[in-house]
């Protein structure tokens, strides 16, 4: 084994090789999957998990009990150290943001794969901790990132991949809607800012190098409620997010410019849209101040829309398998945070901070 770069950049010592599962995760075999939290999210991916080949749910646990009846016949355990105490290869987190650290930790420590929901931790630091307890025990660990198994999202980034755009000049992102009764340790930005932070690196493949932002409280929460942020990545990428929980309608929306035109991702539909730039000038002089002279072709991609949660935990499935390397890793987890965290210096301090 060669010389491993630590999440802070330094050199470490090697770490050792992921201990994949590889008789596990078929329907003859299939892994032992523990969930903890029963909340909101987490009774979206019991059912996932029941449905996913490869994977068997066989313990649940909250504290706070199972208002949305999802365990079945299974025992609502207490604590994650119950569940641990059930056998098993691999583990969901869905609990409170503020949990998430201790919670994985302990997973950790007890040898078990595990993918935490978003985000990573409730902060960096914590993020760096778990990350590394994980890489340090050769375990799996994932961080449940959907937004990039939304099949608009997939779509765009294999055009890109493609080159189907060209140069990227430009990613600008829209999430919002209505407040969530779900959410209640976390402000927007930690909550939902995230996907669109770890989305746009994504399908730019390139990482921030400096944001700018403002957050307002209009609630009377103690965390923000609205978020508008621009950034550059690597490459003179731009980027524009704006995020709030205040708006009475739903929004979900990325759009990518580049030199061929602009693709529109919309994950909430999950369909993919292309505006070409065009190659004929318009001679009608009012049409062509309205609409812009390199206005060209608009299509609509018919894709195959899969649910993004069965595709996440498909891909955790595989990883832990060995079989592919298709989910969001900690440390992926981890560098999102560090840019959620430098937005709300920035909006605390009023300047633009470097990453």
């Amino acid at each position: 084994m060669g010389e491993n770069v630590a999440l802070d950049g330094q050199a470490t010592t090697a770490l050792p090789e992921v201990h994949h599962l590889t008789d596990k995760g078929t329907a003859d075999n299939p892994l032992r999957v523990g969930l903890i939290g029963l909340g909101s999210m987490g009774r979206h991916h019991a059912r996932v998990i029941r449905a996913t080949e490869g994977m068997e749910l066989v313990a649940v646990a909250d504290p706070g009990g199972d208002r949305f009846g999802v365990a079945g016949e299974l025992p609502v355990l207490p604590d994650v150290h119950a569940l641990i105490d059930a056998g098993l290869d691999a583990a969901m987190v869905a609990v409170p943001t503020v949990y998430h650290e201790d919670v994985a930790l302990a997973l950790a420590e007890a040898g078990v794969h595990t993918m935490v929901e978003k985000p990573i931790a409730h902060d960096a630091a914590a993020g760096r901790r778990v990350a590394a307890a994980f890489a340090e025990r050769g375990l799996v660990g994932a961080v449940g990132y959907v937004e990039r198994c939304n099949p608009a999202l997939r779509a765009l980034r294999e055009r890109l991949d493609a080159g189907e755009l060209g140069e990227v000049y430009q990613v600008l992102t829209r999430r919002q809607g209505p407040f969530p009764a779900r959410i209640s340790d976390v402000g927007v930005v930690k909550d939902l800012a995230t996907h669109d932070i770890d989305l746009t690196a994504w399908v730019a493949g390139a990482r921030y190098t400096s944001v700018a932002a403002q957050v307002t409280h209009r609630s009377g929460r103690q965390t923000e409620d609205m978020m508008v942020a621009t950034g550059l990545l690597e490459g003179g990428i731009v980027v524009s997010h704006q995020v709030n929980w205040l708006t009475p309608f739903k929004e979900r929306v990325t759009i990518v410019t580049g030199e061929k035109g602009a693709f529109v991702a919309d994950t909430l539909t999950g369909d993919l849209t292309f505006h070409a730039n065009g190659t004929v000038a318009s001679t009608w002089d009012q049409v062509a101040a309205f609409r812009g002279v390199s206005e060209g072709d608009v299509i609509r991609y018919a894709i195959p829309k899969r649910e993004p949660l069965a595709l996440e935990q498909e891909n955790f499935r595989d990883a832990v398998r060995g079989v592919a390397q298709r989910h969001v890793t900690m440390a992926e987890g981890v560098a999102t945070l560090d840019v959620v965290e430098a937005v709300l210096t920035s909006a605390s301090e009023n300047r633009t901070v470097a990453l």
